[in-house]
């Protein structure tokens, strides 16, 4: 496998900015990279012209395979709405010009729907789920032209229409060593404010809205604590010394979160890096936390989407207002900088749950509250299930977006209850008006900008020096008034 003409060719599509660094490239570029093929990344992300540069790299590369990942497919963003697909779609007619070479594509936002991205994206073959053996077991079916029915997770039309292999979830505690070196994860850092990485896959919550147990797997599949670790200290190596965890919710399970920290402090790592994380507001100690504090955590955003008792039923969470008391007094009392996400606007939501949660939160006193109001509708999730128990999409109040001719609602759709009225953003904007702990979601608002796409004001922090999760960032910059040079 040591041909010239045995390159596979991986494509980072994902144009937000700020950027946020492709790690499903970068694990792929390990699995390819120890079963003898050679990598070329083509990261778009870091491009000003993406089509001059798929030029260059097919002239120069000549792959025996090419993989696109597709890790949004929309901003996720009721104001705004932007719809990623028709760029990713000009990506890939433009590599398919230029090549003879099977195009894959994959990632967490193509396993959401892939068929539908396909068809969209006149393309014929897709990886659903875990990329790393199934893509390695494509090639080899590939070049043998052996059956793709053995090819776990593979999506590919035939004569007889599309069909869908059964994914195959990677066993993470026999994850392979990363290096963290087929992207560059230095440039991330300087361009996007933090590198990533991931401690576990899946999620087995009942969350009515999310679709990474669609893309993911419903199984929680821990990493080694000591093969987490080991890759931080590569990231740190390479100066990569602010880091995002990609994990659903990094303390659940509570026992691996645990022993991850446990080994970051037993090789006194917690002051080389700073690092964030996504959590869930229960379970959450006060050992836990100091435990967090001495690994070098620097914050935490929790989903706690509501802070109603009927709405947290409702969107499926376990948790109760009280818990989200609970872990606020706790992170306030070990000075861990935290954010609570909201969701407003599910099932039943009204403007007195809507008040109910914007006091709860006024009360918890978290740094930043994110207010999202909309729910994305994604298929196979329980929010997907209402939404079809409620009657033919097109003349269903609760949707806005568009409804008819849009198969498994790719263009994106969101659910905002009709019982908060037509003027359900400028209500909620009322509610939390002077009060910059709020991120707020209309368009015209720059000041706290809760849209992390295409967000000058995060852009201009960071290129001047600020390091960090984006809401912390923001938090900072009407503290500090100006942009440090420096490492903010």
């Amino acid at each position: 496998m040591s041909s010239a003409h045995n390159v596979v060719l991986l494509v980072n599509t994902n144009r937000m900015r700020p950027v946020v660094a492709p790690i499903a490239l970068d694990y792929l570029g390990t699995s390819l990279q120890q079963h003898g093929y050679r990598v070329a990344v083509l990261d778009l992300a870091l491009s000003n012209n993406p089509l001059e540069s798929i030029e260059e790299e097919m002239k120069r590369t000549k792959p025996l395979a090419i993989g696109i990942t597709i890790r949004n497919t929309d901003d996720c963003y009721f104001s705004s709405r932007d719809f990623f697909l028709p760029e990713v779609r000009r990506i890939v007619h433009a590599i398919k010009g230029r090549t003879d070479a099977p195009v894959i594509l994959g990632g967490c936002g193509f396993s959401i729907m892939p068929v539908a991205i396909l068809e969209y994206c006149g393309c014929d073959i897709g990886i659903r789920g875990d990329g790393e053996i199934p893509l390695l077991r494509f090639l080899d079916a590939w070049s043998e032209k052996t059956s793709r029915g053995t090819v776990p997770g593979l999506v590919y039309r035939t004569d007889n229409g599309w069909h869908m292999n059964p994914p195959a979830y990677l066993p993470m505690d026999g994850f392979p060593p990363q290096k963290r070196d087929a992207v560059d994860n230095r440039r991330y850092l300087i361009d996007g404010g933090m590198g990533n990485i991931e401690t576990k896959r899946g999620c087995d919550r009942g969350c009515i809205y999310c679709a990474d147990p669609v893309a993911k797997g419903r199984l929680i599949r821990a990493r080694n604590p000591r093969a987490v670790v080991d890759e931080v200290e590569a990231l740190v190596n390479q100066g990569v010394d602010v880091l995002h965890t990609c994990d659903s919710e990094f303390n659940l399970p509570s026992e691996h979160a645990t022993a991850v920290c446990e080994e970051i402090v037993r090789r006194e790592l917690g002051n080389e890096v700073r690092w964030y994380s996504y959590m869930s507001p229960k379970p959450f100690t006060a050992t836990f936390a100091s435990l967090l504090k001495r690994a070098g955590c620097a914050g935490i955003n929790f989903g706690v989407d509501s802070g109603n008792e009927t709405m947290l039923k409702r969107l499926g969470r376990d948790f109760s207002a009280q818990d989200i008391l609970d872990t606020a007094r706790i992170c306030r009392a070990h000075s861990i900088p935290f954010m609570f996400d909201l969701l407003l606007g599910g099932p039943g939501e009204t403007k007195r749950t809507v008040a109910e949660t914007i006091g709860l939160m006024r009360h918890a006193e978290p740094e930043r509250v994110g207010t999202a109001i909309g729910i994305r509708v994604y298929p196979g999730t329980g929010l997907a299930s209402v939404v079809e128990s409620e009657g033919p999409s097109e003349r269903n109040q609760n949707l806005h977006g568009e409804t008819s001719n849009n198969p498994m609602f790719l263009k994106p759709v969101f659910y905002l209850s009709e019982k908060l009225g037509e003027n359900a953003v400028q209500f909620v904007g009322k509610l939390v008006q002077h009060d910059e702990r709020f991120f707020v979601s209309v368009p015209e608002a720059t000041r706290q900008n809760y849209n992390y796409n295409e967000n000058q004001v995060l852009v201009e922090a960071i290129r001047k020096g600020y390091r960090g999760a984006f809401w912390d960032i923001l938090r900072r910059l009407p503290q500090d008034r100006r942009v440090s040079t420096g490492d903010a």
